[in-house]
């Protein structure tokens, strides 16, 4: 028998101010998404923000439906929105910030494992990898700087 550890390594920063410019930029536009997310069940909203190589910033928030498997995370809209816009740009940074109007969210909310999926697709499609930012109510953010961090065993189009 072997055994193998996986880690996964991210930086905490105190507060948005101490990310780059750029970081700052996309985490912003993240959390504008805020403001349109639709989530009357499970009142648990979702801003996402994606940059391309291009430099340009497509949002995307979580999206309910009275027929749950019919919902849409914030995530996957702003890297499908990426995607339908710039078919051929890779994501070069993905900002993903989380509320809830009825509990404080003291520290940054992890993707789902379908986010984590997409994520991982994304980075598979263009052979490269980019940073995510995580964010909740509180100041703190979470930087890591390879999204495979999100899911270290992806599924992936080697299996097909």
């Amino acid at each position: 028998m072997k055994e193998i550890q996986v880690t996964s390594t991210f930086k905490v920063y105190e507060d948005v101010s101490k990310l780059t410019n750029i970081e700052q930029s996309v985490m912003s536009k993240a959390v504008k998404m805020l403001d349109s997310v639709y989530a009357p069940y499970s009142g648990f909203h979702v801003g996402a923000a994606v940059m391309t190589a291009e430099n340009n910033v497509y949002g995307g928030c979580n999206q309910e439906n009275a027929s749950y498997p019919l919902c849409i995370c914030g995530e996957r809209v702003a890297l499908y929105n990426a995607g339908a816009n710039e078919p051929k740009s890779p994501i070069k940074l993905l900002a993903i910030v989380s509320h809830n109007p009825k509990k404080f969210i003291d520290r940054p909310v992890s993707p789902c494992g379908a986010c984590r999926q997409v994520i991982s697709e994304f980075a598979t499609r263009h052979g490269q990898d980019f940073p995510v930012l995580l964010k909740g109510d509180g100041d703190m953010v979470y930087k890591l700087e390879s999204c495979k961090d999100l899911l270290p065993f992806g599924f992936d189009s080697n299996y097909l």
